[in-house]
């Protein structure tokens, strides 16, 4: 018989069924436990959710991997590469690539009759996975790519759409500087936008043949080709297979290849990211220390308040550790009544934020609508485990106050 775990249930049980002093310190420290609980599920849910999103938007526009040519620069205007190349068959063949797709891009100029913008033109091909930009589009929809006919239809952001005072089926003329100039006349499909101010206001995607036209390249050259991936924290580790896959090129007449990922491409994004994870830390051990300082002066009030059940008991031949054991279980309970209380709270704000979008954001700052929320049972159970086991060893301290009571002082203690 657990003897420790044996007191501390009826010592639970008697607190709860009558009245001690101990009460209200108890029920302050199960507040504390469950405010900080839910505010650490809320933070992570936050910001793993704000984390996913923007790189989720990142990725949409540049994908997670890009093979372009070895000379090619930071410019949109880039040196071509063919397209059938020998390594794609090898590259669709590593576990974890999920698709492989053929790209162009060529800066240009957009004028109306009254408004003038520079732009990226960014052209696709049939194999192109349009399900990002099918989910954000607020008017019309995504073109089809034929590979024998050529369309000129596009599809812009609502950013552009707005400073231009374009819509959905208006035609515009874009204009490239080359030598000789050249004009393209397109007709907009249809209207994205993805709150990624700085890429919104960018990207016009059109048929990758007028690319292929207005540079005079073959029916065969692209600017190169965008790599997705089922897992985005494997990113390092397929760009190596990646460049592996494609191997080294020695002879003069072969292309050469350079091999990026979307976070060498927008360091700064992905910095700023990782920077918020100091804020969460910070936020998680503040509640922790929060959280475990009510626990300490909840444990000093129930040693206390039992000094002379401590006295009998040490009297009674038990020694120190079995007495600590006993109030550790009744600290474990209380902060297991915390935890039960802080996911309710925590999980219950942010299903509630996840399915009405209560609180909003202004897109030009943080590139969302609304704050977004991911939740995951790996991080709760994470959270719950590593609160319980820090507060416990925590209270390890101050339940050595139990070993300076002595039981002739302790029993005649009132």
């Amino acid at each position: 018989m657990n003897l420790p775990y044996f007191i501390a249930q009826r010592l639970i049980k008697g607190r709860r069924e009558g009245t001690s002093f101990s009460r209200p310190i108890n029920i302050i420290a199960i507040i504390g436990i469950a405010t900080g609980l839910a505010v650490m599920i809320i933070a992570v849910a936050v910001l793993t959710g704000f984390k996913q999103q923007i790189r989720d938007k990142v990725v949409g526009f540049g994908s997670n991997i890009q093979i372009v040519n070895f000379d090619s620069n930071l410019s949109f205007e880039t040196t071509p590469i063919t397209e059938g190349q020998e390594f794609i068959p090898k590259i669709n063949n590593i576990k974890g690539i999920k698709h492989i797709q053929i790209f162009a891009t060529k800066a240009g100029i957009i004028k109306t009759d009254e408004d003038i913008q520079g732009v990226v033109l960014k052209g696709v091909g049939s194999d192109f996975d349009w399900s990002y930009f099918s989910s954000s589009m607020v008017d019309g929809s995504v073109f089809s790519v034929n590979d024998t006919l050529r369309t000129d239809k596009v599809i812009i952001s609502k950013k552009i759409a707005d400073m231009l005072r374009l819509k959905t089926g208006d035609s515009f003329a874009m204009h490239f500087v080359q030598d000789p100039p050249r004009m393209r006349k397109f007709t907009i499909s249809g209207i994205y936008e993805t709150s990624l101010e700085e890429f919104d206001k960018m990207y016009v995607f059109c048929d990758i043949g007028h690319i292929r036209r207005l540079n005079g390249w073959e029916d065969d050259q692209i600017s190169g080709f965008e790599i997705y991936i089922d897992d985005f924290d494997r990113l390092d580790e397929m760009t190596l297979a990646v460049e592996d896959a494609i191997g080294y090129r020695i002879a003069e007449d072969e292309e050469m290849f350079k091999v990026t990922n979307i976070r060498i491409k927008y360091p700064q994004i992905f910095d700023w990211l990782n920077f918020q994870d100091i804020n969460v830390i910070i936020i998680i051990l503040l509640m922790l220390v929060v959280a475990g300082f009510n626990m300490i002066s909840g444990l000093l009030i129930l040693i206390l308040e039992k000094t002379n059940m401590i006295g009998i008991m040490k009297a009674l031949g038990s020694d120190d550790v079995t007495i600590r054991r006993v109030f550790l279980y009744q600290a474990a309970y209380l902060i297991s009544k915390g935890l039960v209380w802080g996911n309710m709270i925590g999980i219950g704000l942010s299903l509630l934020q996840l399915k009405t979008g209560l609180i909003a954001l202004d897109p030009s700052s943080y590139y969302i609508k609304t704050v977004p929320v991911n939740l995951e049972l790996t991080h709760i159970l994470m959270l719950n485990a590593g609160t319980m086991a820090a507060i416990l060893i925590m209270l390890l301290v101050p339940s050595k106050l139990i070993s300076r009571i002595t039981p002739v002082k302790a029993i005649r203690y009132d």
